[in-house]
């Protein structure tokens, strides 16, 4: 208590003596003292005061504002989107470091494709219905599909060790690229498409439920049959050429894009759609050369052969 009497007596002794030297002469010479360039330095900062007080008083008496403002957050909560998306970060940063448990991992992924599905629509609409909670639940699925395979094949979850020979990844401004890419697609999408309560229903849906069934299928079908001819499930000890394998080379990374793809059909975005296949397209190309290269390094003639056999690397008959 005598500390923060001592502390309130030392604080105000500046202030009562500032208050007692004040006078008239004193307000005077100050502003005697002001150059041209002082006048027009505290005018504009004036005016800038000015004229935000008067934006934001015009704006808290706005109803239009009170009713976009409610909806946004009735409907769509920013503070769980933002907060989300800090732990993913904290998570991200663990995970470089190799302390992420399991649950910091999973919040790396949702707080992801919070972003990727749920917050674009959501901004540019003020609320949330209909193929966003979809794709939302859809990612998810999709990307973990590797972890209902262990469970398949191997009875558990966990991620066994391999050589990290094959960890073929292109330089990472390569995939710092694709990732802002595919994140700015998704939200010209959100952007281009039309109000999400103006997205017809019923049968017109159909053609994306149907891409989304052949997405999914082609994605678990690649990696079961990548995985009974690898050991450790991502160490290819043969030339995969059976399931999605005969039609293209790559077919993980092209039911990849048609994920991506089937999320700007759904919002009705195709000019999103092609810039999306445009940055997948850019990156995958890349990874797929190095991993071709180790490919033939690893199994010579027999890739080769498979290569000439099956020419698209990405899209049947196409590319």
């Amino acid at each position: 208590m005598l500390i923060f009497q001592h502390y309130q007596l030392g604080f105000s002794e500046p202030i009562a003596k500032t208050l007692k030297n004040l006078s008239l002469d004193s307000l005077k010479k100050t502003l005697s003292q002001l150059t041209p360039i002082d006048v027009v330095k505290w005018s504009g900062v004036l005016s800038i005061a000015i004229a935000a007080t008067k934006w934001t008083v015009n704006m808290l008496f706005n109803p239009f504002f009170w009713m976009y403002f409610s909806w946004t957050w009735l409907f769509w909560p920013w503070f769980v989107a933002i907060a989300l998306a800090i732990y993913g970060l904290y998570s991200f940063r663990k995970h470089l470091i190799g302390e992420a448990n399991v649950f910091e991992q999973l919040a790396i992924v949702t707080s992801t494709f919070t972003w990727l599905t749920l917050v674009p629509p959501a901004h540019f609409n003020g609320y949330l219905e209909g193929w966003p909670f979809v794709f939302f639940f859809v990612y998810h699925y999709f990307f973990f599909f590797n972890v209902s395979v262990r469970k398949r094949l191997y009875g558990d979850y966990y991620a066994r060790p391999h050589d990290p020979k094959w960890d073929v990844n292109p330089p990472k401004w390569y995939r710092l690229l694709f990732c802002v890419g595919v994140m700015v697609g998704h939200w010209l999408a959100a952007f281009e498409g039309p109000e999400l309560h103006r997205i017809p229903g019923g049968w017109t849906n159909v053609g994306v439920w149907i891409l989304i069934i052949l997405t999914m299928l082609m994605q678990y079908n690649s990696t079961l049959y990548l995985a009974k001819y690898s050991e450790k499930v991502v160490v290819p000890t043969a030339v995969v050429q059976f399931g999605p394998y005969r039609w293209v080379r790559h077919p993980i990374y092209a039911s990849t894009m048609l994920l991506f793809a089937t999320y700007c059909v759904a919002l009705r975005a195709p000019l999103s759609l092609l810039f999306v296949a445009a940055v997948c397209l850019f990156y995958y190309e890349q990874k797929a050369k190095l991993e071709e290269a180790l490919m033939v390094e690893t199994f010579g003639e027999r890739y080769m052969e498979y290569a000439t056999k099956v020419r698209y690397k990405f899209i049947p008959f196409i590319y």
